[in-house]
Protein backbone atom coordinates (compact mmCIF):
# COMPACT_ATOMS: atom_id res chain seq x y z
CA UNK A 1 0.00 0.00 0.00
CA UNK A 2 1.20 3.13 -1.02
CA UNK A 3 2.26 6.21 1.84
CA UNK A 4 -0.59 8.35 2.81
CA UNK A 5 0.01 11.48 2.40
CA UNK A 6 0.63 14.00 4.73
CA UNK A 7 -0.88 17.07 6.11
CA UNK A 8 1.07 19.22 9.13
CA UNK A 9 -1.21 20.94 11.23
CA UNK A 10 1.26 24.25 12.62
CA UNK A 11 0.51 27.48 14.71
CA UNK A 12 1.21 29.23 17.64
CA UNK A 13 -0.21 27.74 20.95
CA UNK A 14 -3.70 28.12 21.05
CA UNK A 15 -4.85 29.24 18.09
CA UNK A 16 -7.25 26.00 17.77
CA UNK A 17 -4.85 23.47 16.60
CA UNK A 18 -5.91 20.34 18.25
CA UNK A 19 -9.71 21.65 18.28
CA UNK A 20 -9.41 21.48 14.31
CA UNK A 21 -7.50 18.39 14.31
CA UNK A 22 -10.34 16.96 16.74
CA UNK A 23 -13.01 18.44 14.27
CA UNK A 24 -11.09 16.20 11.05
CA UNK A 25 -10.63 12.84 12.80
CA UNK A 26 -14.46 13.35 14.27
CA UNK A 27 -13.97 12.76 17.80
CA UNK A 28 -12.23 13.96 20.69
CA UNK A 29 -8.54 12.93 20.02
CA UNK A 30 -6.17 15.32 20.87
CA UNK A 31 -6.40 17.21 24.50
CA UNK A 32 -7.87 20.68 23.97
CA UNK A 33 -7.36 22.85 26.96
CA UNK A 34 -7.08 26.84 27.57
CA UNK A 35 -3.68 26.80 29.25
CA UNK A 36 -0.94 27.09 25.96
CA UNK A 37 1.28 24.42 25.02
CA UNK A 38 -1.29 21.45 25.95
CA UNK A 39 0.07 19.38 22.84
CA UNK A 40 3.49 18.72 23.30
CA UNK A 41 4.27 16.84 21.25
CA UNK A 42 3.16 15.60 17.13
CA UNK A 43 0.42 13.56 16.87
CA UNK A 44 -0.43 11.27 13.78
CA UNK A 45 -4.56 10.44 13.13
CA UNK A 46 -5.47 8.64 9.92
CA UNK A 47 -8.54 11.14 8.04
CA UNK A 48 -11.16 9.94 5.57
CA UNK A 49 -12.21 12.62 3.65
CA UNK A 50 -14.09 12.57 0.48
CA UNK A 51 -12.51 9.15 -0.27
CA UNK A 52 -9.53 10.27 0.02
CA UNK A 53 -7.50 9.22 2.86
CA UNK A 54 -4.45 10.99 4.38
CA UNK A 55 -2.50 11.45 7.54
CA UNK A 56 -2.86 14.93 9.32
CA UNK A 57 -0.05 15.63 12.01
CA UNK A 58 -0.84 17.52 15.58
CA UNK A 59 1.94 19.78 16.57
CA UNK A 60 2.66 21.74 19.67
CA UNK A 61 2.52 25.52 20.03
CA UNK A 62 5.43 27.25 18.09
CA UNK A 63 7.53 30.23 20.15
CA UNK A 64 10.20 30.83 17.97
CA UNK A 65 13.10 31.78 19.87
CA UNK A 66 11.30 30.99 23.23
CA UNK A 67 14.13 29.76 25.66
CA UNK A 68 11.97 27.42 27.68
CA UNK A 69 13.24 23.40 27.60
CA UNK A 70 9.51 22.49 26.79
CA UNK A 71 9.11 25.21 24.43
CA UNK A 72 12.02 24.64 22.37
CA UNK A 73 10.89 20.84 22.19
CA UNK A 74 8.05 22.03 20.80
CA UNK A 75 9.51 23.82 18.38
CA UNK A 76 11.73 21.33 17.04
CA UNK A 77 8.95 18.89 16.85
CA UNK A 78 6.87 21.30 14.90
CA UNK A 79 9.99 21.71 12.56
CA UNK A 80 10.04 17.92 11.61
CA UNK A 81 6.77 17.86 11.34
CA UNK A 82 6.41 19.92 8.34
CA UNK A 83 9.98 18.43 7.30
CA UNK A 84 7.99 15.10 7.38
CA UNK A 85 4.54 16.64 5.88
CA UNK A 86 3.71 16.97 1.93
CA UNK A 87 1.21 19.66 3.22
CA UNK A 88 0.90 21.81 5.76
CA UNK A 89 -1.93 24.45 7.41
CA UNK A 90 -1.27 27.08 9.43
CA UNK A 91 -3.94 27.55 11.62
CA UNK A 92 -3.86 31.16 13.14
CA UNK A 93 -6.25 33.18 15.54
CA UNK A 94 -9.15 35.37 14.09
CA UNK A 95 -10.20 36.75 16.98
CA UNK A 96 -6.33 38.48 17.78
CA UNK A 97 -5.06 38.67 14.40
CA UNK A 98 -1.89 38.68 12.94
CA UNK A 99 0.60 38.70 15.98
CA UNK A 100 4.61 39.02 15.64
CA UNK A 101 5.18 35.16 16.50
CA UNK A 102 2.70 34.87 13.56
CA UNK A 103 5.01 36.40 11.14
CA UNK A 104 7.87 34.74 12.29
CA UNK A 105 6.09 31.53 11.66
CA UNK A 106 4.82 32.32 8.09
CA UNK A 107 8.61 32.75 7.25
CA UNK A 108 9.90 29.66 8.53
CA UNK A 109 7.17 27.86 6.66
CA UNK A 110 8.02 29.62 3.25
CA UNK A 111 11.73 28.39 3.60
CA UNK A 112 10.29 25.01 4.16
CA UNK A 113 9.32 24.60 0.50
CA UNK A 114 6.06 22.86 0.85
CA UNK A 115 2.52 23.83 0.18
CA UNK A 116 1.09 26.19 3.15
CA UNK A 117 -2.22 26.76 3.55
CA UNK A 118 -3.50 30.23 5.65
CA UNK A 119 -6.83 29.11 7.79
CA UNK A 120 -7.90 32.32 10.06
CA UNK A 121 -10.07 29.71 13.10
CA UNK A 122 -12.59 31.41 15.54
CA UNK A 123 -14.51 33.24 12.65
CA UNK A 124 -18.12 32.20 13.80
CA UNK A 125 -19.96 34.86 12.22
CA UNK A 126 -20.18 36.57 8.74
CA UNK A 127 -19.26 39.68 10.24
CA UNK A 128 -15.79 38.81 11.07
CA UNK A 129 -14.96 37.67 7.91
CA UNK A 130 -13.50 41.61 7.66
CA UNK A 131 -10.82 40.21 9.96
CA UNK A 132 -9.13 38.51 7.59
CA UNK A 133 -7.69 40.83 5.52
CA UNK A 134 -4.94 41.61 8.20
CA UNK A 135 -3.63 37.76 7.59
CA UNK A 136 -2.32 39.40 4.01
CA UNK A 137 0.45 40.62 5.61
CA UNK A 138 1.95 37.11 6.77
CA UNK A 139 2.40 37.03 2.84
CA UNK A 140 2.15 32.80 2.62
CA UNK A 141 -1.65 32.94 0.87
CA UNK A 142 -5.22 33.38 0.38
CA UNK A 143 -6.47 33.56 4.29
CA UNK A 144 -9.32 30.79 4.37
CA UNK A 145 -11.92 31.91 7.37
CA UNK A 146 -12.81 28.72 9.37
CA UNK A 147 -14.24 27.73 12.54
CA UNK A 148 -13.12 24.79 14.32
CA UNK A 149 -15.10 24.40 17.58
CA UNK A 150 -18.40 24.59 15.87
CA UNK A 151 -17.31 23.52 12.25
CA UNK A 152 -18.72 26.47 10.48
CA UNK A 153 -17.72 28.20 8.07
CA UNK A 154 -14.95 27.17 5.37
CA UNK A 155 -13.49 24.01 6.90
CA UNK A 156 -14.65 21.65 4.33
CA UNK A 157 -13.58 24.11 1.61
CA UNK A 158 -10.24 24.77 3.35
CA UNK A 159 -9.77 20.74 3.28
CA UNK A 160 -11.42 20.49 -0.38
CA UNK A 161 -8.86 22.68 -1.36
CA UNK A 162 -5.39 20.75 0.31
CA UNK A 163 -6.62 17.51 -0.81
CA UNK A 164 -7.79 18.49 -4.04
CA UNK A 165 -4.61 16.39 -5.83
CA UNK A 166 -4.85 13.70 -3.44
CA UNK A 167 -5.70 9.79 -4.93
CA UNK A 168 -8.94 8.44 -4.36
CA UNK A 169 -7.59 4.73 -2.76
CA UNK A 170 -10.46 2.15 -2.73
CA UNK A 171 -8.17 -0.60 -2.58
CA UNK A 172 -7.62 -0.74 1.02
CA UNK A 173 -5.18 -3.61 2.13
CA UNK A 174 -5.81 -5.93 5.19
CA UNK A 175 -4.31 -3.79 7.89
CA UNK A 176 -1.16 -6.26 9.60
CA UNK A 177 0.33 -3.52 11.80
CA UNK A 178 1.03 -4.52 15.42
CA UNK A 179 0.15 -1.45 18.00
CA UNK A 180 1.72 -1.26 20.84
CA UNK A 181 0.82 0.71 23.62
CA UNK A 182 4.12 1.81 25.90
CA UNK A 183 2.47 2.37 29.24
CA UNK A 184 3.49 2.67 32.98
CA UNK A 185 4.51 4.83 36.06
CA UNK A 186 5.16 8.31 35.23
CA UNK A 187 9.29 9.12 34.62
CA UNK A 188 9.67 5.26 33.94
CA UNK A 189 11.44 5.98 30.96
CA UNK A 190 8.37 5.50 28.48
CA UNK A 191 9.76 8.29 26.16
CA UNK A 192 13.36 7.57 26.35
CA UNK A 193 12.50 4.10 24.84
CA UNK A 194 10.65 5.48 22.35
CA UNK A 195 13.21 7.83 21.05
CA UNK A 196 15.79 5.25 20.98
CA UNK A 197 13.79 3.05 19.10
CA UNK A 198 12.81 5.26 16.44
CA UNK A 199 16.59 6.67 16.44
CA UNK A 200 15.02 10.69 16.40
CA UNK A 201 13.64 12.50 19.33
CA UNK A 202 10.60 11.87 18.48
CA UNK A 203 8.62 12.45 21.93
CA UNK A 204 9.60 15.24 23.96
CA UNK A 205 12.01 13.77 27.24
CA UNK A 206 12.64 15.60 30.13
CA UNK A 207 13.23 15.01 34.42
CA UNK A 208 9.70 17.11 34.21
CA UNK A 209 7.24 14.34 35.53
CA UNK A 210 4.33 13.65 33.12
CA UNK A 211 5.83 15.53 30.55
CA UNK A 212 4.16 13.01 27.43
CA UNK A 213 0.07 14.51 28.11
CA UNK A 214 -1.22 13.17 25.01
CA UNK A 215 -1.41 9.51 23.63
CA UNK A 216 1.58 10.05 20.51
CA UNK A 217 1.61 7.34 17.38
CA UNK A 218 4.80 6.68 15.64
CA UNK A 219 5.14 4.10 12.67
CA UNK A 220 7.89 2.24 11.76
CA UNK A 221 9.10 -1.36 10.04
CA UNK A 222 11.09 -3.70 11.84
CA UNK A 223 11.81 -7.06 10.03
CA UNK A 224 9.03 -6.40 6.99
CA UNK A 225 7.02 -5.87 10.24
CA UNK A 226 4.86 -2.72 10.26
CA UNK A 227 4.16 -1.21 14.03
CA UNK A 228 2.48 1.50 15.86
CA UNK A 229 4.23 2.40 18.34
CA UNK A 230 1.92 4.58 21.51
CA UNK A 231 3.81 6.69 23.87
CA UNK A 232 1.14 7.63 26.40
CA UNK A 233 1.22 9.47 29.67
CA UNK A 234 2.25 8.45 32.87
CA UNK A 235 -0.49 6.54 34.77
CA UNK A 236 -0.66 7.26 38.47
CA UNK A 237 -2.72 6.51 41.07
CA UNK A 238 -6.07 8.25 41.23
CA UNK A 239 -5.87 10.10 43.97
CA UNK A 240 -2.78 12.15 42.83
CA UNK A 241 -4.18 12.92 39.34
CA UNK A 242 -5.30 16.66 38.89
CA UNK A 243 -8.66 17.02 37.12
CA UNK A 244 -8.40 18.28 33.75
CA UNK A 245 -5.71 18.11 31.27
CA UNK A 246 -3.64 15.65 33.68
CA UNK A 247 -7.35 13.32 33.82
CA UNK A 248 -7.73 13.58 30.25
CA UNK A 249 -4.51 12.65 29.48
CA UNK A 250 -4.68 9.25 31.70
CA UNK A 251 -8.16 8.69 30.30
CA UNK A 252 -6.54 8.77 27.01
CA UNK A 253 -3.92 6.47 28.43
CA UNK A 254 -6.59 3.73 29.25
CA UNK A 255 -7.96 4.13 26.01
CA UNK A 256 -4.61 4.07 24.12
CA UNK A 257 -4.34 0.13 26.07
CA UNK A 258 -7.63 -0.54 24.97
CA UNK A 259 -6.95 0.19 21.35
CA UNK A 260 -3.73 -1.53 21.64
CA UNK A 261 -2.86 -5.29 20.19
CA UNK A 262 0.07 -5.56 22.91
CA UNK A 263 0.81 -3.21 25.63
CA UNK A 264 4.58 -3.14 26.55
CA UNK A 265 4.68 -2.52 30.55
CA UNK A 266 7.80 -0.51 31.58
CA UNK A 267 9.05 -0.60 34.92
CA UNK A 268 11.69 1.23 36.23
CA UNK A 269 14.46 -1.34 37.67
CA UNK A 270 16.20 1.25 40.06
CA UNK A 271 12.25 0.94 41.97
CA UNK A 272 11.63 -2.22 41.17
CA UNK A 273 14.79 -4.16 42.72
CA UNK A 274 13.36 -2.75 46.49
CA UNK A 275 9.59 -4.26 45.54
CA UNK A 276 6.80 -3.99 42.51
CA UNK A 277 4.94 -1.04 43.12
CA UNK A 278 1.43 -1.51 43.95
CA UNK A 279 0.27 1.22 41.10
CA UNK A 280 2.51 -1.16 38.71
CA UNK A 281 -0.05 -4.22 39.87
CA UNK A 282 -2.65 -2.03 39.00
CA UNK A 283 -1.64 -1.14 35.40
CA UNK A 284 -1.08 -4.28 34.53
CA UNK A 285 -5.07 -5.49 35.63
CA UNK A 286 -6.01 -2.86 33.31
CA UNK A 287 -3.73 -4.52 30.54
CA UNK A 288 -5.26 -7.80 31.13
CA UNK A 289 -8.78 -6.91 31.94
CA UNK A 290 -8.58 -5.32 28.37
CA UNK A 291 -7.73 -8.46 26.74
CA UNK A 292 -4.75 -7.05 25.10
CA UNK A 293 -1.54 -9.28 25.05
CA UNK A 294 1.46 -7.62 27.37
CA UNK A 295 5.72 -7.55 27.74
CA UNK A 296 7.27 -6.36 30.63
CA UNK A 297 10.48 -4.51 30.09
CA UNK A 298 12.36 -3.56 32.89
CA UNK A 299 14.07 -0.30 31.93
CA UNK A 300 16.81 1.29 33.17
CA UNK A 301 18.59 -2.48 34.13
CA UNK A 302 22.29 -0.32 33.03
CA UNK A 303 21.67 1.46 36.66
CA UNK A 304 21.05 -1.44 38.79
CA UNK A 305 24.23 -1.67 40.65
CA UNK A 306 26.47 -5.04 41.48
CA UNK A 307 24.87 -6.89 38.63
CA UNK A 308 25.96 -11.08 38.69
CA UNK A 309 24.95 -14.14 36.17
CA UNK A 310 21.69 -14.81 38.47
CA UNK A 311 20.30 -11.14 39.39
CA UNK A 312 17.83 -11.76 36.32
CA UNK A 313 16.93 -14.92 37.85
CA UNK A 314 16.60 -13.32 41.20
CA UNK A 315 14.71 -10.43 39.66
CA UNK A 316 12.28 -12.76 38.02
CA UNK A 317 11.67 -15.08 41.08
CA UNK A 318 10.52 -11.82 42.90
CA UNK A 319 8.17 -10.68 40.41
CA UNK A 320 6.81 -14.14 40.01
CA UNK A 321 6.40 -13.98 43.83
CA UNK A 322 4.61 -10.55 43.48
CA UNK A 323 2.47 -10.45 40.82
CA UNK A 324 1.96 -14.46 40.04
CA UNK A 325 -0.91 -13.55 37.72
CA UNK A 326 1.57 -12.52 35.31
CA UNK A 327 3.88 -15.70 35.27
CA UNK A 328 3.13 -16.20 31.38
CA UNK A 329 3.54 -12.58 30.60
CA UNK A 330 7.33 -12.37 29.03
CA UNK A 331 10.18 -10.14 30.58
CA UNK A 332 12.69 -8.45 29.31
CA UNK A 333 15.64 -6.36 31.12
CA UNK A 334 16.59 -3.13 28.96
CA UNK A 335 18.26 0.47 28.65
CA UNK A 336 16.52 2.83 26.65
CA UNK A 337 19.96 5.07 27.18
CA UNK A 338 22.30 2.31 25.85
CA UNK A 339 19.89 0.49 23.96
CA UNK A 340 20.71 -2.92 25.84
CA UNK A 341 18.19 -5.35 24.08
CA UNK A 342 15.94 -2.88 22.70
CA UNK A 343 15.44 -4.87 19.37
CA UNK A 344 13.99 -7.79 21.73
CA UNK A 345 11.16 -5.63 22.23
CA UNK A 346 10.19 -6.32 18.56
CA UNK A 347 10.60 -9.61 18.89
CA UNK A 348 8.91 -10.17 21.88
CA UNK A 349 5.72 -8.33 20.57
CA UNK A 350 5.91 -9.90 17.50
CA UNK A 351 5.84 -13.90 19.07
CA UNK A 352 2.84 -12.24 21.93
CA UNK A 353 0.46 -11.35 19.04
CA UNK A 354 0.71 -14.52 17.01
CA UNK A 355 -0.08 -16.14 20.61
CA UNK A 356 -3.25 -13.74 20.71
CA UNK A 357 -4.04 -14.82 17.36
CA UNK A 358 -3.65 -18.51 17.62
CA UNK A 359 -6.81 -20.99 17.02
CA UNK A 360 -6.73 -24.36 18.20
CA UNK A 361 -8.88 -27.04 16.65
CA UNK A 362 -11.74 -28.11 18.16
CA UNK A 363 -10.42 -31.81 18.31
CA UNK A 364 -7.41 -31.07 20.10
CA UNK A 365 -9.04 -28.64 22.32
CA UNK A 366 -11.42 -31.22 23.25
CA UNK A 367 -8.99 -33.43 23.96
CA UNK A 368 -7.00 -31.27 26.37
CA UNK A 369 -9.86 -30.65 28.21
CA UNK A 370 -11.16 -33.64 28.67
CA UNK A 371 -7.98 -35.07 30.16
CA UNK A 372 -7.39 -32.29 32.43
CA UNK A 373 -11.10 -33.35 33.85
CA UNK A 374 -10.28 -36.76 33.87
CA UNK A 375 -6.40 -36.46 36.33
CA UNK A 376 -8.00 -33.69 37.87
CA UNK A 377 -12.38 -33.82 38.43
CA UNK A 378 -13.97 -30.36 40.02
CA UNK A 379 -15.12 -31.45 43.48
CA UNK A 380 -19.08 -31.41 44.09
CA UNK A 381 -21.01 -28.39 44.91
CA UNK A 382 -24.03 -29.65 46.86
CA UNK A 383 -23.76 -33.23 45.81
CA UNK A 384 -23.31 -31.90 42.23
CA UNK A 385 -20.28 -32.20 39.71
CA UNK A 386 -19.35 -30.21 36.98
CA UNK A 387 -19.38 -32.12 33.64
CA UNK A 388 -17.73 -30.88 30.58
CA UNK A 389 -19.57 -31.88 27.91
CA UNK A 390 -17.97 -29.86 25.23
CA UNK A 391 -15.70 -27.19 24.16
CA UNK A 392 -14.95 -24.74 21.46
CA UNK A 393 -12.63 -21.62 20.59
CA UNK A 394 -15.38 -18.51 20.02
CA UNK A 395 -12.49 -15.98 19.26
CA UNK A 396 -8.99 -14.66 19.35
CA UNK A 397 -7.46 -11.70 20.47
CA UNK A 398 -7.73 -12.61 23.15
CA UNK A 399 -8.09 -17.24 22.65
CA UNK A 400 -11.57 -17.45 23.98
CA UNK A 401 -13.24 -20.56 25.22
CA UNK A 402 -16.44 -21.41 25.69
CA UNK A 403 -17.34 -24.69 27.74
CA UNK A 404 -20.63 -26.18 27.43
CA UNK A 405 -21.48 -28.14 30.78
CA UNK A 406 -24.26 -29.34 32.76
CA UNK A 407 -24.64 -26.51 35.34
CA UNK A 408 -22.66 -23.04 34.43
CA UNK A 409 -22.53 -22.39 38.02
CA UNK A 410 -20.09 -25.23 39.11
CA UNK A 411 -17.30 -23.82 37.64
CA UNK A 412 -15.65 -22.04 40.44
CA UNK A 413 -12.53 -19.12 39.81
CA UNK A 414 -10.43 -22.14 41.46
CA UNK A 415 -10.90 -24.52 38.59
CA UNK A 416 -11.39 -21.69 35.53
CA UNK A 417 -7.47 -21.23 36.42
CA UNK A 418 -6.93 -24.61 36.67
CA UNK A 419 -8.32 -25.01 32.83
CA UNK A 420 -6.19 -22.27 31.63
CA UNK A 421 -2.97 -23.49 33.05
CA UNK A 422 -3.87 -26.97 30.93
CA UNK A 423 -4.33 -24.62 28.23
CA UNK A 424 -0.91 -22.84 28.23
CA UNK A 425 0.39 -25.89 29.26
CA UNK A 426 -0.47 -27.54 25.74
CA UNK A 427 -0.57 -24.15 23.71
CA UNK A 428 1.29 -21.49 24.68
CA UNK A 429 -0.57 -19.02 24.59
CA UNK A 430 2.38 -16.98 25.55
CA UNK A 431 1.92 -13.12 26.95
CA UNK A 432 -1.56 -12.95 26.10
CA UNK A 433 -4.90 -13.33 28.71
CA UNK A 434 -7.16 -15.98 27.74
CA UNK A 435 -10.88 -16.01 28.15
CA UNK A 436 -13.03 -19.11 29.96
CA UNK A 437 -16.66 -19.20 30.02
CA UNK A 438 -18.92 -21.68 30.53
CA UNK A 439 -22.50 -22.32 29.06
CA UNK A 440 -25.20 -24.48 30.13
CA UNK A 441 -26.19 -27.00 27.88
CA UNK A 442 -29.92 -27.31 27.04
CA UNK A 443 -31.29 -30.74 26.88
CA UNK A 444 -31.67 -31.63 23.45
CA UNK A 445 -35.29 -32.36 21.90
CA UNK A 446 -36.25 -35.84 21.24
CA UNK A 447 -37.07 -36.65 17.83
CA UNK A 448 -40.42 -37.69 17.01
Amino acid sequence: MKRKPIIAIVGRPNVGKSTFVNRLVGKRQSIVDDQPGVTRDRIYFDVEWLNKQFTVIDTGGIVPGDEDEIMVSIYDQAKIACEEADKIIFIVDGIEGATPVDMDIANILRQSGKPVFLAVNKVDSHNQITMLSDFYSLAIGEPIAISALHGSGGVGDLLEEVISDFEEDDNIEEDTTIKIAIVGRPNAGKSSIVNALLGEKRVIVSDISGTTRDSIDSRLTYNEQDFVIIDTAGIRKKAKVDYGVEKFAVDRAIRSIRECDVALMVIDATEAINGISDQDKKIASIITDAGKGMVIAINKWDLVEDKKSNTINKFEQKIAHEIPFLDYIPKIYISAVTHQRLNQIFTRVTEVQAERSKRVSTGLLNKVVNEAYALNPPQTIRNKRLKIMYSTQAAIEPPTFILFANNEELLKDHYKRYLENKLREAFGFTGTPIRISVRTRSEKKKSR
